[in-house]
């Protein structure tokens, strides 16, 4: 009998150290200030807890375009095993950055991607992310542009007259591209979309970017295909407050959406489990100080290791 429980005691041990093994570290690239200095990693077991990595310093300085800024980082793991990221590389360029990495301490060559450069009248890229489509085995990237006088623009109040609308490529290797299309038009200015998979659909995470009546909410839009149609987007779960930015993950059944509360220089959060009720979570959260829009990620312990590995070799190289 003694046997048979110190049998059971060691395969419930091994069981536990499986699960922990097992379990997602959840990663959170984000920028500082301007973007002058360029990409900060931070990490969490919980999601809610969050620390710097490198002791909040750049894992990678920006190179491309005329300001060299490295805004709105977002990184994707890709069927590759690589990271890729992009950015936003202006406040006024027709192009974004890209750059992948194996262990997101050691980067390739940054690339100015010139996304809208055919569009005379477009005005800027901003905040660019990327997602794998598993179904036509390419990658989607979407950002938002103002084109001057494609569409009317109903905000007398909006900054400097901007009016976005969602745009996108798709590349199978990050050489060849496809024109750029629209993505989302959803009869206002919309900005900082976030696409994620949710069963057989998808979400778009989105900010109504509209000054008078005043909106700077985040809202939700589903589609059945990655590149659309999308649907009319919900009504604000955001409170009374500005916010954008907005990057979720599943966490434990629930979904947890981040978004930056830029007016007031500190990050919030919600949770739901179906997408209807939303908790406001912003109290226990945790971040670096600060912080601007991050995107959230995951990966296996056994990678965030390999980060941590890197690290430290990096450290080691470095000192004199």
């Amino acid at each position: 009998m003694r046997y048979l429980l110190l049998c059971l005691a060691a395969l419930c041990i091994a069981c536990t150290v499986q699960a922990q093994q097992n379990k997602p570290v959840y990663l959170f690239s984000y920028f500082k200030q301007n973007g002058q200095d360029g990409l900060h990693l931070a990490y969490s077991h919980d999601g809610l807890k969050w620390s710097a990595l490198k002791e909040d310093s750049s894992f990678l300085r920006p190179t491309v375009s005329k300001d060299r800024l490295m805004r709105d980082p977002h990184i994707t793991i890709g069927p590759d095993g690589l990271y890729h990221m992009v950015w936003t590389v202006s406040w006024n360029a027709k192009g974004i950055g890209y750059a992948y990495s194996k262990d997101l301490v050691h980067w390739s060559e940054q690339r100015y991607l010139p996304v809208m450069e055919g569009t005379d009248s477009a005005r800027n890229c901003w905040a660019p992310e990327l997602n794998y489509d598993p179904r036509s085995k390419q990658y989607i990237i979407y950002w938002a542009t103002t084109i001057a006088g494609r569409y009317p623009n109903k905000d007398t109040a909006a900054e400097s007259s901007y009016n976005h609308r969602m745009y996108y490529v798709t590349t199978p290797d990050f050489v060849h591209f496809s024109p750029a299309k629209l993505l989302y038009e959803p009869g206002y200015s919309v900005i900082d979309a976030s696409i994620v998979q949710e069963g057989r659909g998808y979400l778009m995470f989105l900010k109504n970017e509209t000054r008078w009546p005043e909106e700077k909410n985040i809202r939700i839009a589903r589609a059945k295909n990655i590149e659309g149609p999308y649907s009319k987007a919900s009504a604000p779960i955001t409170g009374k407050y500005w916010a954008e930015g907005p990057t979720a993950v599943k966490i434990d059944n629930h979904w947890v959406v981040y978004f930056d509360k830029y007016r007031d220089h500190r990050y919030g959060a919600l949770r739901s489990k179906d997408l209807q009720n939303w908790e406001d979570i912003s109290a226990q959260l945790s971040m670096p100080p600060g912080i601007r829009h991050g995107t959230v990620f995951s990966i296996t312990t056994d990678a965030f290791s390999k980060l941590q590995n890197a690290l430290a070799e990096q450290v080691k190289q470095t000192r004199p």
